[in-house]
């Protein structure tokens, strides 16, 4: 390993030097701004052939306005072209993707007696429409595309479409269809960037206008949505990959370190931390990472030494877990697993964190792409009020209320005086003797 790996101890770090830990490397998007907002403004007026002229700039694929649709053809070749292994383990990961948020969806409405003749309660109905947007700037991401259409589809929205960039050849990748099949995804579109949000945002003749994009993305994805937010609901925001591996002593230091590399991996952008009490697992993690980095491709490699390198990553010991517990829960990660062999004794310890993964056997990549919970996860702190993309934001509540006579002759004092109060005349009109005159004849 040709950089090294930042070991701090927090009892010794100032202030200013514990807040540079606890900081993100997040991307001054003033420039992405500037640059984005012509990119949005010709889609909105030029459509597909703004978007196609974009996807053949940005992304070197040979698109038109005429092709920008994925046919049944190119489904079909994705079937033919990837591996059996490849669509079985998409398969098997859709199925536990599809379990677990079919347990998550709530009931369609309860309604409860709240005082004697008054019933009050919520409704739960889906959202119209949802645009995926799926990257592909480091890579394909077929967990993405099941990660976020699968919720929506269970949730029972109507119009869920995907977006995704080309690769060169003018194809969307094989797997990001295949996920999109095993999703029950049908409407695949060629584009990505700004122009993908803008075309969802604004419609053109072949993509649809849509109520709502969700999935990470590019500073230029963040730009654009910042840029379209008074057209279509963009999500919490989704920043770099970040993760912290708690651990107690009890669990190889080695261990840890294998597992601490799986979100360092991610990028240059990335942050990724090891937090321990034990001095024996810092040393043992450190005397393992270089064996482990020997079995990862270059740009992978290159990627984790710019995390652990810190200050957004590397390996902290801590005096006690009192003081661990307290850093991790002001950094709020995106994933957090806790190293122990008695993990449950400490989930109670842990207030804030997008995903919590509990013991030796379950690293974030079962988490990011098989167990079945949703890895679209807040991040850069978000953790502490924001939750994991799930069925929920692809539905909306509606509040429902029914009261009887009986009831209303309870209720209508009480509101009358809340009304005359903060000077409502038309509030107090409706639940007084007028009302019941009316209410008589």
């Amino acid at each position: 390993m040709t950089t090294p790996v930042y070991v701090v101890r927090l009892a010794e770090l100032s202030p200013e030097e514990r807040k540079r830990c606890l900081a993100r490397t997040e991307s001054e998007l003033g420039p992405f701004l500037e640059k984005a907002q012509p990119i949005v403004a010709a889609v909105a007026e030029e459509g597909d052939e703004a978007l196609a002229r974009f996807t053949r700039q940005f992304d070197k694929a040979p698109v038109t306005a005429d092709t920008l649709a994925a046919t049944a053809q190119d489904f079909a070749r994705a079937r033919r072209s990837l591996a059996p292994d490849v669509i079985e383990a998409i398969t098997f990961a859709a199925r536990n993707i599809d379990r677990f948020h079919q347990d998550q969806k709530p009931e369609e409405m309860w309604l409860h007696e709240i005082s004697p003749g008054a019933f009050a309660g919520d409704r739960m109905t889906p959202i119209p429409s949802v645009a995926c947007y799926v990257p592909r700037g480091k890579g394909s991401f077929p967990s993405s595309v099941m990660m976020t259409c699968i919720p929506a589809k269970v949730a029972g929205v109507e119009k869920v479409v995907v977006v995704t960039p080309p690769g060169p050849d003018g194809q969307i990748d094989d797997a990001t269809l295949i996920a999109a099949e095993a999703a029950g995804v049908s409407q695949v579109f060629k584009c990505g960037g700004a122009q993908a949000v803008a075309a969802v945002a604004h419609g053109t003749k072949t993509v649809p206008r849509c109520a709502k994009i969700v999935g990470p993305g590019s500073p230029w994805v963040v730009a654009a949505k910042r840029l379209v937010a008074d057209l279509i609901d963009t999500g919490t925001p989704a920043g770099p990959s970040e993760s912290i591996i708690f651990a107690d002593g009890t669990i190889d230091g080695r261990l840890c370190a294998l597992d601490l590399l799986i979100e360092a991996e991610h990028g240059a952008d990335s942050s990724a931390w090891l937090v321990t009490t034990d001095a024996g697992v810092v040393a043992a993690a450190l005397s393992a990472l270089p064996g482990f980095l020997c079995e990862m491709s270059a740009e992978r490699v290159r990627f984790a030494e710019a995390v652990l390198k810190g200050p957004q990553g590397g390996i902290m010991l801590c005096p006690d877990a009192e003081s661990a517990v307290a850093f991790i829960n002001d950094y709020a990660p995106e994933h957090l697993q806790i190293m122990s062999c008695e993990p449950m004794a400490w989930l109670g310890s842990f207030k804030n964190a997008g995903e919590i993964l509990l013991g030796e056997y379950a690293p974030s990549t079962l988490g990011n792409f098989v167990l079945g919970p949703n890895h679209v996860l807040p991040t850069g702190g978000w953790a502490k009020t924001a939750s994991p993309l799930s069925v929920f934001d692809f539905m909306k509540r509606t509040s429902i209320g029914y009261v009887t006579r009986g009831g209303y002759a309870n209720l209508a004092p009480y509101a009358r005086v809340i009304a005359k109060y903060e000077g409502f005349d038309a509030h107090a009109n409706a639940v007084s003797k007028m009302r019941e005159k009316l209410l008589k004849s």
